[in-house]
């Protein structure tokens, strides 16, 4: 099947499978996933709430998440690949065969990687340990 272009994620059932300190920080890390795969995601969490986007994540809140999710499962599966993150087994059932399903404890490894840092060294010497870059750069010098 196709990369998914459109990930449609439960939010509640995200926010209580993985260890995030609120809602902020679990909705800066899907925005940081979708848009390092060039993709769009929407985050559907239960209760009220403000929609916005971040980027190319939006963020909705819904009396009831599931209806949410299935209808935009619904709507998009013809149109492009999409992937439902939830552990409601309902939900996941109703989504139709054309979209793939993942529950939100075995989505969250992945997820974790998606986190881009300004903090973190971003060139190669600056991850390298001292003994290496000596040997590299007497390389580098013909020696």
């Amino acid at each position: 099947m196709a990369e998914p272009t459109l990930y449609l994620f439960d939010g509640s059932n995200l926010f209580h499978a993985g260890a995030y300190a609120d809602r902020e920080e679990l909705v800066d890390q899907l925005a940081s996933f979708v848009a390092l795969r060039g993709a769009r995601g929407v985050v559907v969490f239960d209760g009220v709430g403000a929609d916005r986007s971040i980027g190319p994540l939006a963020v909705r809140f819904a009396p009831h998440a599931d209806d949410v999710l299935e209808r935009l499962a619904a709507e998009n599966r013809q149109h492009e690949a999409v992937l439902v993150v939830t552990s409601d087994a309902a939900v996941r059932g109703t989504a139709g065969q054309e979209v793939r399903k993942q529950g939100s404890r075995a989505f969250l490894p992945e997820l974790g990687g998606a986190t881009h840092r300004e903090d973190e060294a971003s060139r190669v010497r600056d991850r390298l340990d001292p003994t290496t870059r000596a040997a590299l750069e007497r390389l580098r010098r013909g020696e």
